[in-house]
């Protein structure tokens, strides 16, 4: 038997989550019974962190990027990379607990046409968070705008495992073959609905994806935590816009930010009210939502780097 699962790590700029994450995998390595490996691509990091993993002296293959790219294009490279069955995509902030990719990894050997499998995230302080969803659509926004997308567009619930329609690639196995199918991920999708995209053109070839309440990751959340939230916001609704365009046409997306521009000017006013909310971050998600062509994302903010870079070089 050769290599069953390639575990993916991507880092920009996560030192010490990544030191934690990898820490996570190297645990899970040694319960699995079959061969693994475990590629790390560090995203042109500025804090040490590709320096930080070949301290480490560990079976590991470091790929260490000079100049900063999109999300989709690293885990497209990983994958492309790899020598596994399956590859598990992970984040610098995505720490897996004990026994989670086993089950992952029963769930797609029991599912032949399940090309992807995603398990529930926790947050630090244990509470879970959404981890799968129905595909965007007006029917999602709608319900959205009608502040009822928990109960009709998240699908990460229950105890069983279940087909949803995507998963968070925060800690996501997916079928290598699969993927190739499909061309891997769209590098026209900086980040984020990356892997709607990809879970939704696996679908349209007649895949399906799988909910696995067994497997558990705590998900340090980025978008919570990083230092450019309002360039992450920006970033959030141009890959939305970019998803519904291609999959639904331009009238569809108009529809879908105005519908979800709403939502947020509704959660703005609710937040002007009770002490300890900012509304000025809804009031940035509302803009976003309805002009998602305007503004500086994490794309601009890759490239301002790079040129930096390459300046004093």
């Amino acid at each position: 038997m050769g290599i069953e699962i390639s575990f993916c790590v991507v880092n920009t700029d996560g030192r010490e989550m990544l030191l934690r994450s990898i820490a996570a995998v190297q645990a899970e390595r040694a319960r699995l019974g079959f061969e693994t490996e475990l590629l790390v691509l560090d995203n042109a990091s500025d804090d040490g962190s590709a320096e930080a993993v070949r301290a480490l002296d560990a079976d590991l293959q470091l790929i260490a990027l000079a100049e900063r790219r999109g999300k989709a294009l690293n885990d497209s490279e990983l994958m492309e990379r790899s020598q596994g069955r399956y590859c598990l995509l992970a984040n610098e902030d995505s720490e897996l607990l004990a026994g989670a990719s086993a089950a992952l990894y029963a769930a797609l050997e029991a599912d032949r046409r399940a090309s992807c499998a995603v398990g529930v995230l926790r947050r630090p302080d244990g509470v879970s968070q959404p981890s799968a969803w129905r595909f965007p659509s007006l029917g999602s926004a709608l319900a959205q705008a009608l502040f009822l997308h928990r109960l009709l567009v998240v699908q990460s619930r229950g105890e069983n495992v279940r087909r949803v329609d995507w998963g968070q690639s925060a800690a996501l196995l997916v079928r290598r073959e699969a993927a190739a199918a499909v061309g891997w991920m769209d590098g026209e999708f900086f980040v984020y609905s990356d892997e709607v995209d990809f879970q939704k053109r696996l679908a349209d070839a007649g895949w399906h994806t799988l909910y696995v309440p067994a497997a558990v990751a705590i998900h340090h959340e980025q978008l919570v935590t990083d230092a450019l939230p309002a360039r992450r916001i920006v970033e959030l609704a141009r890959g939305r816009d970019r998803y519904m365009r291609k999959h639904h046409g331009p009238l569809a997306a108009a529809l879908v930010r105005w519908l979800v521009g709403w939502s947020y000017f509704v959660r703005m006013l609710a937040a002007l009210v009770p002490p300890g909310h900012d509304w000025r971050r809804y009031r940035a998600d509302a803009a976003a939502a309805l002009r998602p062509a305007r503004g500086e994302g994490l794309r601009e903010a890759a490239a301002e780097r790079n040129a930096a870079a390459r300046r004093s070089s």
